[in-house]
């Protein structure tokens, strides 16, 4: 009888790391959409966004560095 108690009270293991648990925690997910949805931006929506923000400040970085170096040798330094 005392095995059959251990048996009830042990708490039993959780294997929170399967390849089961794993598959069912990638079905819950809500993963983004490639396109948009009513009020949601995709993901290619989102990555032509980003893209166009980095260029645009790529494209000001530059031409900064151009104006200050122009700046400069106009003044004097540099050669």
């Amino acid at each position: 009888m005392s095995e059959e108690k251990k048996k009830t009270t042990t708490p039993t293991k959780d294997h929170w790391f399967s390849f089961d648990g794993i598959a069912k925690e990638a079905k819950r997910v809500r993963w983004p959409k490639w396109k948009s949805e009513g009020n949601t931006a995709g993901i290619l929506q989102n990555t032509a966004e980003v893209l166009i923000f980095v260029g645009f400040f790529a494209l000001f970085f530059v031409l900064c560095e151009f104006i200050v170096t122009f700046v400069l040798r106009f003044i004097g330094i540099g050669v």
